[in-house]
């Protein structure tokens, strides 16, 4: 049951801009990547040193404390990185708690991920991710407060987000799978790729390693090139290197071959919504008021 603090919190309105609420310069910064029955925190101060970081249950109590102790050394923002449906209660209680909040869309999320060290998506690393962006990269940030109507409108969305990412997950295994039950080498090379356009598109195009081979380095280079203009040459190779080799053929390999340019499609079309919502969902919150902080200063 929430205090009465966060539902005056809960039922305040939405404000959104460029960048992180309020005048103040904030002595903590606070990532929280959100979960069902409990959150991963991570809290920097302004020189990057580690405040907090470890599993958060989602519970009132437990995020009072956490902010109030976060409190001592100033200043509190919190980033989540969704502000709907299970980032509900932690955008109250912050809010309750005299907190600035604001939100790190997933497509700037997803990008900000690939600029940092290691591959593994961790609850860690992605919650590190988000308070490093609050800390150095603030202009990526978005602000916002749980009004019920803009709630609801970002639950909606977050929510079909929720079962695009797992779709996108069960594809994406599929094809691993089939390459590396037909032909183990072109699964190495193409399995951590999944997702590229490139991959996605000679998968598409081409089917399995049979129809890769097929192709030839001409037909696969251009095709590649206007995909990865930068590593579709390297990618080529990369392929080319492991289909050539093995020159037996696997049983069961036919019905692969054809299955897999439709998983293809697939995948891309589930990524591609997602791209869509990261956009919807930030476009619906800059049109809640079309002006940052930094411009509502100047008027000021």
């Amino acid at each position: 049951m929430l205090g009465s603090g966060v539902e005056e919190a809960a039922a305040s309105v939405v404000e959104v801009g460029d960048g992180p609420v309020g005048d103040r310069a904030a002595a903590a910064r606070v990532g929280l990547d959100v979960g069902k029955g409990e959150h991963h925190a991570c809290a920097l101060d302004v020189a990057g040193k580690r405040l907090h970081d470890k599993p958060l249950p989602n519970d009132e109590a437990k995020l009072r404390a956490l902010f109030e102790r976060l409190g001592q050394h100033g200043p509190v923002l919190m980033v989540v990185d969704q502000p709907a449906s299970i980032g509900a209660l932690p955008v109250a209680v912050a809010r309750a708690s005299g907190c600035q909040v604001a939100y790190l869309p997933g497509l700037t999320m997803r990008r900000l991920a690939d600029l940092h060290p290691g591959q593994a998506k961790t609850d860690a690393r992605d919650v590190f991710v988000i308070a490093d962006a609050a800390r150095t990269l603030p202009h990526t940030l978005r602000r916002v407060d749980t009004g019920d109507e803009a709630l609801a409108e970002l639950e909606a969305l977050v929510g079909f987000d929720d079962d695009l990412a797992v779709e996108a997950t069960r594809v994406r295994n599929r094809i691993r799978g089939l390459l590396t039950q037909i032909h183990p080498a072109l699964g190495r090379v193409l399995g951590p790729k999944t997702d590229h356009p490139a991959v996605l598109e000679l998968l598409s195009r081409f089917g399995g390693p049979q129809g890769l081979r097929q192709a030839g380095r001409r037909r696969l280079l251009t095709l590649a090139r206007k995909r990865a203009p930068r590593m579709g040459e390297q990618l080529v190779d990369d392929i080319q290197a492991a289909v050539e080799p093995q020159t037996v053929t696997l049983p069961g390999t036919t019905a692969p071959e054809a299955v897999l340019p439709r998983l293809a499609d697939s995948l891309r079309t589930v990524l591609d919504q997602r791209k869509q919502i990261a956009t919807e969902v930030e476009g619906m919150l800059r049109c809640q008021h079309g002006r940052g902080p930094d411009q509502e200063r100047d008027e000021k």
